[in-house]
């Protein structure tokens, strides 16, 4: 990729370097590769405007005239910290490579956004998704996959990156690859270990033997995160639930009635694979709100009284 106007080209081949780093030594994703490109682009046309040619000359007031722009620009405060964190990361890798001396963007923080709690689906809601009747390949593998969703938790990219070898049934575990390339052993529920059982029986009809992947599709190759998000989909319909169903929610879902029935914040963080246990906290704010709507119903003193 070109550089960016008024950036120098060696200037922006250190942000190749960067992104080249991020592929091969740290082994993200290429979806979050392609987002710090994105990032440094935006950066690297910031500092166009401002007649910046060096990352050296980047001050920390520079970065702070960034994220007012960009908020000021539409753009809402998570995205805007998204910007950051992004060239955050780049200067940080900079001053190991010794190209400079301070990080200008330590102490640079974007507006403070409103948290969204995520979306789940209770205990009942989810049954009704899981009632998945059927014999047949395609149905058992959804059935199975669905399944393993909401016993583990799984992100949608874990659950397609499954190999045969990462999967344990008789110790009732699975060896999961998170962001970063981290491992992490899971729990598999019984009925999800039943639903996986059946779903292997088919298909060593349906693959090849030294294909590797897990879940695989009617060509008998890995599945892929597009046709697992249709065969949610599919099934959410089917339901009857009327609600929008996407792989994620299981996770969310899973989360929520883990911790609500057990308590247990730092076991649901390791399940999940989270670094920081301040991201799975999002969960405990979901199990007060179900506690506050239990009150207001239950409480003599919260409801309100009848007119009459």
């Amino acid at each position: 990729m070109a550089s960016p106007a008024a950036m120098r080209d060696g200037e922006w081949q250190q942000a190749e370097r960067f992104l080249d780093h991020l592929a091969h030594v740290r082994r993200l994703s290429v979806h979050t590769v392609v987002s710090y490109r994105r990032d440094l682009t935006c950066l690297a046309e910031f500092c166009a405007k401002e007649k910046i040619s060096r990352w050296s000359d980047l001050r920390n007031h520079h970065l702070r005239r960034y994220a007012a722009k960009s908020h000021g620009g539409g753009l809402n405060p998570s995205s805007v910290q998204r910007r950051l964190s992004g060239a955050r990361s780049f200067l940080k890798y900079l001053v190991k490579e010794g190209t400079i001396e301070l990080n200008p963007a330590v102490g640079v923080s974007a507006p403070r956004a409103a948290r969204r709690l995520p979306t789940t689906l209770d205990v009942d809601q989810m049954a009704s998704l899981l009632k998945i009747d059927g014999d047949d390949a395609v149905t058992v593998r959804d059935r199975a996959m669905l399944e393993l969703l909401y016993s583990s938790g799984l992100r949608l990219g874990e659950l397609t990156g499954l190999d045969l070898a990462d999967v344990d049934l008789s110790d009732g575990v699975v060896r999961v690859t998170g962001k970063g390339r981290r491992t992490r052993l899971v729990p598999v529920g019984r009925q999800a270990r039943e639903a996986l059982k059946r779903w292997l029986r088919l298909r060593a009809n349906l693959a090849d033997v030294e294909k590797a992947a897990f879940f695989i599709g009617v060509r008998g190759e890995r599945i892929s995160p597009r046709s697992v998000q249709a065969r949610v989909n599919h099934w959410a319909k089917r339901s009857g639930l009327g609600l929008r169903v996407h792989p994620h929610l299981f996770r969310h879902s899973f989360a929520t009635h883990v911790l609500e029935s057990s308590g247990d914040l730092r076991g649901v963080q390791e399940m999940l694979g989270h670094t920081n246990i301040s991201t799975t906290q999002i969960y405990t704010h979901l199990d007060f709100q179900h506690l506050a709507q239990v009150y207001d119903k239950a409480h003599p003193r919260a409801r309100r009284r009848r007119k009459g």
